[in-house]
């Protein structure tokens, strides 16, 4: 697809958690899709005239089977990226050219065997918590601004 096609494409519409645990380390997984050593929170797209916060819950059941959390925050900005030229046409049919999310973070009052990524249409391979400075080390290029957004959020709420 040519860049000039692509900057005509839409971004699409979706919602990301960062679930907390009580140590405050963060929750990631390990796509299924990407396997390489990249790890993200969970995320996906909402649904025609979905409340976003209602999105981020079912978003977050569907991923990890969490249900047992505590709203903390919605991130005030929505956060943008843009998809890579290699993965432009590939990914979501071809219809967008990145995602404009609004981001919710949340604190999980759960069991961890609550956790449970083997879900119907899984996104992980397998999870972990990791402190929230990690989450740059860990999450794929094209995803670095969304994350470096959310981390400065993190500081601030938990420090």
């Amino acid at each position: 697809m040519s860049l000039n096609k692509s900057k005509s494409l839409p971004l699409r519409l979706g919602v990301g958690v960062v679930l907390l645990n009580s140590d405050n380390k963060v929750f990631v997984g390990k796509r299924i899709d990407n396997p390489v050593n990249f790890w993200q929170m969970p995320q996906g797209g909402v649904n025609d005239n979905e409340n976003l916060l209602c999105a981020a819950n079912r978003e977050l059941k569907e991923e990890t089977g969490v249900e047992s959390i505590k709203f903390i925050k919605e991130i005030d900005n929505w956060l943008t990226y843009e998809l890579p030229k290699n993965l432009l046409g590939k990914i979501w049919k071809g219809k967008y050219r990145g995602q404009k999310q609004k981001w919710f973070i949340m604190r999980f009052v759960g069991n961890e065997e609550e956790i449970n990524i083997k879900t119907k249409n899984a996104e992980f391979l397998e999870w972990k918590w990791i402190d929230a400075n990690q989450l740059l080390n860990v999450v794929i290029d094209f995803k670095l601004d969304v994350y470096k957004s959310i981390v400065k959020e993190l500081n601030i709420l938990l420090n």
